[in-house]
């Protein structure tokens, strides 16, 4: 018997995330591949499987604890005496680069010369297979394709048009009846169209405070809901005008994968099958959920539903106080619901730096009904007059909020990726318990031809990092073999009132690791554009490398914080330091200038407050 440890995996970008559920005890006994606890980040929630069958001798975490990858979860006993390997989620070694793909048309020979090939050339004994088998699969196909592409996201879209541009024919399958997938249909876009109009409301409500009053907002909800629809079709028409242009076929329907070189389609004309030479997976996520919910009473809504804005409650509970739950708490709370959000960590948006989530926790501390935190939602019960939650402390022991009675309750505890639904297996891909789908530093997974992005990758889950995936794998595909993941940095926005965006290395996270930095804040009380805006809640802080003062990180809240952080990004991408923005003249006044005057800050030279002592 050999005695191992259980690690936390590669989860992407992401530290110091919460052990939401432990689900095993010592003296268990537990198969390869079955989940051992569960971790919750803003965006999803994450299961990690054991790497070997055996006994649980001893569980290393609880309920609470925060980990990061690396971290032992259980010691197990097991008759193998290999030490323990990483979970199926880490990503695969890259594989050797393929040659741009030879095509049917390519292989001219007579029968005799081709087996003289095979029998001289390995290398091309293979790559001829390949092709034959693509040709072959092709024969029974509805649809052939060189690239397909599955899933049509930011991501997907952006993989499709960037395959045709480079040369290649494309097929496209989507299962909505319009392109653009999760995010422009039921997802990034729509929820902003309606994020745009509460901060009409609110703003109205606060110019109170600057001598112009309006009187009390009327809502027309079918108005909220066409402007909305609006702005969603503008947009999915013209990504219908893109891929008509560049001759891309649209496949509507849902989709899996029947073999290595076909997926088949059901269309709303019956099932088509598309074969392809390589395929891009972009399938994404969908809504996590908790066990034990009643799911099929419409009073309970998912981030999909709760947009269709059926109607306005007069209380609303949000289970899960990160990203997605407090974009859609600001839209009811300025359409006039009373909501409450309960959060099972100690702070709102966990994955963001402390210091930038506190303004956003004071400002909705007083528009809100409740913030209830170190908390979770242990039963939730349908009634004749609502959703009853029964609330239990996240810390054990102390004492919860009394069951309440809510008119709808949004569940948004992250999202879970789309591996298992897409019958990936069927072609040879891995895709590990919880539904990932590891690939290399060039997107390709374990099947050579088959490359896969956005959501379903990893963490974490963001429009902005699927489309530079999906353009990485199409040009790969096209023959740029040189091209390889090498992003610095991806960042993260909240569009709440206000902003919460940050990218790059966070304070926590620097502290943990023992990096030394130096930091500055700004508070938005020095700007005079925030002042005149009568919005100075917000603040700029960076973290600086220690000595080179080479920029590591950034977080800012405030009103256009997501439009901010850009800067801040090209900056680390492009190694500047604190003297490269410091000398970089920016207009005033604006909120950008917070961003000049921090790195003043950290170099001592600013005039507009105190600089440091030294």
């Amino acid at each position: 018997m050999a005695l191992l440890e259980v690690k936390v995996p590669d989860i992407g970008d992401f530290q110091d995330v919460p052990v939401i559920e432990v689900l095993v005890k010592p003296g268990d006994t537990v198969e390869k591949e079955q989940s051992l606890v569960v971790l919750e980040s803003d965006k999803a929630t994450m299961e990690v499987p054991s790497t070997h069958a055996g006994t649980v001798k001893e569980v290393k975490v609880k309920v609470g604890d925060k980990v990061t990858m690396g971290v032992t979860i259980v010691m197990l006993e097991t008759a193998a005496s290999a030490a323990a390997s990483a979970p199926a989620a880490t990503a695969p070694a890259p594989a050797a680069a393929p040659a741009p793909a030879t095509s049917a048309s390519d292989i001219n020979v007579s029968g005799a010369e081709l087996a003289a090939v095979l029998a001289s050339s390995p290398s091309k004994a293979a790559e001829v297979r390949e092709v034959l088998a693509s040709t072959l699969a092709s024969l029974e196909a509805d649809y052939h394709a060189e690239v397909l592409v599955l899933g049509s996201g930011p991501g997907g879209y952006t993989a499709a048009f960037r395959s045709a541009d480079l040369g290649k024919k494309v097929v496209l399958v989507e299962r909505y009846s319009t392109l653009g997938g999760v995010c422009l249909n039921v997802g990034c876009i729509p929820s902003k169209a309606l994020l745009h109009t509460a901060k009409v409301i609110t703003d109205a409500e606060d110019a109170a405070h600057h001598g112009v009053t309006f009187g009390e907002a009327k809502i027309d909800l079918d108005g909220v809901r066409k402007f909305k629809e609006g702005v969603v079709g503008k947009l999915t028409k013209g990504l219908a005008s893109l891929a008509k242009a560049r001759k891309v076929t649209v496949v509507t329907g849902k989709a899996q994968f029947t073999g290595a070189r076909t997926l088949e389609v059901e269309t709303s004309e019956g099932k088509k099958v598309v074969s392809f030479e390589n395929c891009i997976i972009a399938a994404g996520s969908q809504s996590a959920r908790i066990p034990g919910f009643p799911y099929d009473d419409p009073r309970l809504l998912d981030s999909t539903t709760a947009l269709d804005l059926k109607d306005v409650p007069k209380r609303l509970l949000i289970i899960g106080g990160g990203i997605i739950g407090l974009e859609m708490a600001t839209v009811y709370d300025a359409l006039g619901s009373k909501v409450t959000v309960v959060e099972f960590m100690d702070r709102l948006i966990p994955a963001a730096d402390p210091d930038i989530v506190k303004p956003l926790a004071r400002r909705i501390e007083k528009r809100y009904e409740k913030i209830l935190l170190n908390t979770k939602v242990a039963k939730l019960e349908a009634v004749a007059n609502g959703l009853r939650a029964t609330f239990e402390s996240a810390k054990g022991g102390e004492a919860a909020p009394a069951p309440e009675i809510y008119d709808r309750v949004l569940l948004a505890v992250g999202r879970r990726p789309n591996g298992k639904a897409i019958a990936a297996d069927k072609a040879g891909v891995n895709v590990d318990e919880r539904g990932w789908i590891p690939v290399d530093n060039q997107m390709r997974t374990n099947v050579p031809h088959i490359y896969a992005i956005g959501d379903i990758v990893g963490e974490p889950m963001l429009a902005h990092k699927a489309s530079h995936e999906g353009k990485l794998a199409a040009e790969v595909i096209a023959g740029m073999t040189h091209h390889v993941w090498e992003a610095r940095t991806i960042p993260s926005v909240a569009y709440t009132d206000p902003e919460v965006a940050w990218m790059g290395l966070q304070e926590p996270e620097a502290k943990a690791k023992g990096i030394e930095y130096e930091k500055a804040m700004i508070p938005w009380a020095a700007s005079g554009r925030a002042i005149g805006m009568a919005r100075e809640e917000g603040a700029t802080k960076i973290l600086y490398e220690k000595g080179t003062r080479r920029i590591l990180g950034a977080a800012i809240v405030g009103i256009n914080a997501g439009e901010l952080i850009a800067e801040t990004v090209l900056a680390l991408e492009m190694g500047a330091d604190a003297e490269d923005i410091g000398l970089t003249i920016h207009a005033h006044p604006t909120l950008s200038e917070t961003v000049y005057f921090n790195a003043e800050m950290v170099e001592g030279t600013i005039t507009d407050l105190m600089p440091p002592k030294r």
